[in-house]
């Protein structure tokens, strides 16, 4: 049996429909030298029948139960791959025909980091093109202080890169950023990283208690960059950027909730306190202001 190129990591939990669907999308590929691994958090739903009615041998399934750390199904998946490269999806993704094809061909040229675009869908039906990158700004100190710009469902990685690093930090308090956090400690190394401006992809955002998520992201956020702050210089310069970066952070959160006026002002105020340089607040406070008004405007008699 040949050994694959590519290990898809797709770690799961009672998406049983969505599951099949992603792997659908795997087995649809025109590249086929590839093998999945399915981390299932002990589902109790039809994940394993979905995975078994593939009937594929490069599907494989781990049961494995992570706690409630997405980062701790990647591990295992990770540790579980036999070839030397990785791509990660979600459960609840999906990748375009072509995406490997593209992907190990700028592998064959030389790269170890590869990422594309994705279209992001949003639960009410809403949809925009998004590219990652560009390689200006996957630098360490710019993923730092300018923030992320890779997507996890969007990337292909040497394995050993992975490995070298130490993997996913599978602290519960980085939930939602583990991906943030292994990008910074990947780049310090300088991987020969490679943008593909095509879309190959799509990224499903499900919302679930949006205001609560946004928090928890925030928090999970800043606890990373705290981690990564902690190893840099004490300078004046620096510790300007820091704050600058964290209040990117809350500008962040506070777009997010702008329908929310209460919340997002608080964050707004918070971002201004921490650099009030950061010009985009004030236009968002002012649409943040007006945008409640205005909808209420609209459904008086």
């Amino acid at each position: 049996m040949t050994t694959p190129l590519v290990s898809v990591v797709i770690p799961t939990f009672n998406h049983a429909p969505l599951l099949k669907i992603a792997l659908q999308s795997v087995i649809a590929q025109t590249f086929t030298n590839w093998e999945a691994i399915v981390v299932n958090n002990f589902s109790t739903d039809a994940t394993v029948e979905v995975v078994e009615s593939f009937n594929d041998s490069r599907i494989k399934l781990i049961n494995f139960s992570n706690n409630g750390v997405i980062a701790a199904s990647r591990n295992v998946g990770i540790k579980m791959a036999t070839a030397s490269y990785i791509a990660f999806l979600d459960s609840d993704d999906i990748w375009y025909p072509e995406k490997l094809q593209k992907c190990s061909e700028q592998i064959f040229s030389g790269y170890n980091f590869v990422n594309h675009g994705e279209l992001w869908m949003n639960e009410d039906g809403s949809k925009r093109e998004v590219m990652y990158g560009p390689v200006s700004q996957a630098e360490y100190s710019k993923l730092l202080y300018r923030g992320n710009c890779i997507s996890t469902s969007a990337t292909v990685i040497q394995k050993s890169l992975i490995e070298t690093v130490g993997s996913f930090d599978e602290d519960p308090a980085l939930i939602t950023t583990e991906d943030y956090d292994l990008w910074m400690r990947i780049a310090a190394m300088n991987p020969k990283i490679c943008f593909i401006p095509e879309i190959l992809g799509q990224f499903n955002r499900r919302e679930g208690s949006a205001s609560s998520g946004v928090i928890k992201h925030l928090a999970s956020e800043l606890k990373v960059l705290n981690k990564h702050f902690l190893a840099q210089p004490k300078t004046l310069l620096n510790r300007t950027r820091m704050r600058h970066r964290i209040s990117i952070a809350h500008y962040g959160a506070a777009r997010q909730l702008t329908g929310k006026s209460y919340q997002s002002l608080k964050l707004f105020a918070r971002a201004w306190v921490l650099s009030p340089f950061l010009l985009k607040i004030y236009p968002a406070v002012v649409i943040a202001l007006v945008k409640p008004a205005f909808k209420n405007e609209k459904i008086k008699p």
